[in-house]
């Protein structure tokens, strides 16, 4: 079975549109269709229901996508694991990585490989960091750069690179700084409950540990605004549309840090991969880079 055919196969299915696959690799649209068709041909039977603009897999695309999956990681497994036996770092390298530290952390690490390592192709994917999660469980990443997990996973090594303290924000302008300036008092999470909150989606790893917080404190969250962005976070934040709780390191003039005594949280940014994989020699390169920022 032709391995471009299967390339074709899972853009679709992941992208739910021929265009939209067609651009992920780099084809025109009548030749993923081709494919789909050649592949559909192969296979006598439909992969795809295609309903108006809607195009949704089959019994037998759902059966296959798994597989589809599973073959083309191995032969890329086996392709890099006979190039790592020469010592070189050379290949394709693929990473997950959230969008924070692709913003904020990532750029001189990247850019200090791509210069040390100009023979690899680095891959990057940008995802929510539970998708990373995911995704390394099922082969399709050799390194995630993420938010790490509050529980350990025995699959999973995970390795913090970066401590993230985090610490409420809002607008300068915020009626909850003018109140505790005039009562010379410290705002509590009794407080903040008075005012709409912005943050990132509950499900997420900092979603859960605001939650948690506030269960562990008895107080219930306030009517919430919720997006995975942190940048659109912050900016909703500094036009005073609520308060949220972000990475300090994204304090700037026009927002306002809350400090509620007592309350010290603070996540872990850094890397994951498989235990049970072995990585390549162009993944082992990356992450040395990476444990020389915790040194």
């Amino acid at each position: 079975m032709d391995t471009q055919l299967l390339e074709a196969f899972i853009a679709v299915a992941e992208s739910n549109s021929f265009s939209d696959a067609a651009e992920k690799i780099h084809l025109t649209q009548p030749a993923v269709s081709k494919r789909i068709a050649l592949l559909e041909g192969q296979l006598n039977c439909r992969l795809f229901d295609r309903i108006a603009r809607s195009v949704t897999l089959t019994e037998a695309g759902k059966a296959l996508l798994p597989r589809a999956n599973y073959i083309l990681q191995e032969i890329a497994d086996t392709t890099q694991a006979i190039n790592d036996l020469s010592g070189d770092i050379s290949g394709r390298l693929r990473l997950a990585i959230s969008h924070h530290i692709g913003l904020h952390r990532l750029p001189p690490i990247l850019k200090r490989f791509a210069q040390n390592y100009p023979e690899v192709t680095i891959d990057v994917d940008f995802m929510d960091s539970e998708k990373a999660y995911e995704g390394i469980l099922q082969g399709r990443f050799e390194v995630a750069v993420i938010t790490l997990a509050p529980e350990a996973h025995p699959k999973i090594e995970a390795k913090t690179i970066w401590p993230d303290p985090l610490v409420f924000m809002v607008s300068e302008d915020h009626p909850l700084l003018a109140k505790s300036q005039l009562k010379e008092t410290n705002p509590t999470l009794e407080n903040l409950r008075n005012y709409p909150a912005i943050l990132p989606g509950l499900g997420t790893y900092t979603g859960r540990m605001t939650r948690a917080l506030f269960e562990q404190q008895n107080v219930p969250l306030p009517p919430t605004m919720t997006t995975n962005y942190l940048e659109t976070i912050k900016m909703m934040v500094s036009i005073g549309l609520g308060w949220s709780l972000l990475p300090e390191s994204m304090l700037e003039p026009g927002i306002r840090a809350v400090d509620i005594p007592g309350i010290q949280i603070q996540r872990e940014l850094g890397y994951i991969h498989h235990r049970e994989k072995s990585l390549s020699n162009a993944a082992k390169a990356f992450i040395n880079l990476l444990q020389q920022e915790s040194q």
